[in-house]
């Protein structure tokens, strides 16, 4: 039987269409299942209009099968590709817009942070119910992650499925070194680079060419460019040593240091409140694309997207061996980064061949780095166990020790606005923690 490959969420159709085209790019894959699942069934169709389109550019010829049936998609899966997004774009708009009414800014709200916390909430009864059904239809499949909050979901599924194999998948390493390399004009082919830490906050810590290390070209380039002292990695990396993997539209709610005054926020140039743009283009390219498929034109195609999904499933079928960048489970007793919290999720080089997926243990990172990532995981921490446990009193904790957070809002404003947020997304939160649904997440 063909091995089988399913996307989980395949309504996200951009997405889906740029995973389809970097792994029909592979010429040396045998004959792929590729199967599409959503809940949508107007995005399914969408999204099997592209599988199709896909897959008639690149001359492939894959078994398509698009489904509504999650326990039918999942049967007998080699590797599960998950990008679902619980609450979708409205879910977005309340993660931003409640907090924004009481002073507290996020630019994109999808981490850490209240925004991080609550979509980590109404994701986890999703992603416990695949497990299950993954237990018991493929228990060896892959389980390749793409959606965020990627360390606490990714932490979420160690503890329900510890059996299961997670890997979360995040191109933050890729394009940060990307975006460099053009900034001090080198290619980044032929490139050395090592990244660790935790997903959107890993440090990058080796960047060379032909053996020459690179860091110093990057603060002559930004010595000589005042306007890139008004963004938000660079001072990121001014202060820490060490360039951080996110944007720094990403980075700024990290930390306590950017959107806490409206003076900061001119300053470094952000845009609170930005990923609801970003999620209303999402929406127009859905629909862009449901015209393009209606009016028979091509769709567009990112060049060199190099996404990982496609380079785990190629390695593993072909015993190709490459390096990329994941998140996985700091093992306990074993950990890979011996400065980070054993057991929870950290983002590490990991090495790829036909045995599979192999993390490699990176010692200490950068200790005023790895300060930082604590801060972050503690909200993961606390998230995790309010779900494990039932206790609504540890989520408003989660939020409290934020940075960001309590930068700007009282202990009892955090209290009040967790209140307003489970109430508003109570349709998707277990009953123990204010919501409506009948599940049960102890563990």
């Amino acid at each position: 039987m063909s091995p089988t490959v399913v996307f989980l969420g395949a309504g996200s159709v951009v997405f889906t269409r740029q995973l389809l085209a970097d792994l029909f790019r592979f010429d040396d894959l045998p004959p792929l299942r590729v199967v599409l699942h959503d809940i949508d069934p107007e995005r399914l169709a969408v999204a099997r209009g592209t599988a199709e389109q896909v897959a008639e550019r690149f001359d492939r010829h894959p078994e398509l099968v698009a489904t509504l049936d999650r326990r039918e998609a999942l049967d007998g899966a080699d590797f599960v590709v998950n990008m679902v997004q619980i609450g979708g774009i409205d879910g977005t708009r309340v993660d931003l817009q409640l907090p924004a009414e009481v002073g507290l800014r996020q630019t994109i709200g999808d981490t850490t942070g209240v925004g991080g916390v609550f979509r980590a909430l109404r994701t986890f009864p999703f992603l416990s119910a695949v497990a299950k059904d993954m237990t018991e239809l493929c228990p060896d499949a892959l389980f390749l992650n793409y959606t965020n909050p990627m360390a606490m979901n990714v932490w979420w599924m160690s503890v329900v499925a510890p059996k299961i194999t997670t890997v979360g998948l995040c191109h933050s390493v890729h394009w940060t070194v990307h975006g460099l390399c053009a900034l001090v004009g080198v290619p980044m082919e032929g490139t050395h680079f090592r990244a660790a830490g935790v997903n959107h906050q890993a440090w990058l810590t080796e960047w060379s060419r032909d053996g020459q290390d690179l860091y110093p070209r990057l603060r002559e380039v930004i010595a000589a460019d005042p306007e890139l002292d008004r963004r938000v990695r660079v001072e990121i990396f001014k202060r820490i040593g060490y360039y951080p993997t996110e944007t720094s539209e990403h980075s700024a709610e990290y930390l306590s240091w950017f959107l806490r005054s409206d003076a900061q926020v001119e300053r470094y140039r952000l845009q609170p409140l930005e990923y609801l743009g970003i999620s209303e283009a999402n929406v127009a390219e859905f629909e862009d694309a449901r015209a393009a498929l209606a009016e028979g034109r091509a769709l567009e195609l990112e060049e060199g997207a190099a996404e990982y999904a496609p380079q785990v499933i190629h390695s593993v079928l072909t015993g190709t061996e490459r390096e990329i960048h994941a998140n996985v489970v700091n093992p306990v007793g074993a950990p890979l980064i011996d400065n980070l919290p054993e057991g929870a999720a950290v983002e590490v080089p990991t090495r790829l061949d036909a045995d599979g997926v192999h993390p490699v243990a990176y010692g200490s990172v950068p200790e005023a780095g790895a300060a930082l990532n604590r801060d972050y995981l503690s909200v993961a921490a606390l998230t995790v166990q309010a779900a494990r446990t039932g206790d609504p009193e540890l989520v408003r904790r989660a939020v409290l020790v934020d940075p960001n957070a309590s930068s700007t809002l009282t202990p009892e404003q955090i209290w009040a606005l967790c209140d307003r947020m489970t109430q508003a997304h109570a349709d998707l939160l277990p009953r123990t923690l204010g919501g409506r649904l009948d599940v049960d997440l102890s563990a």
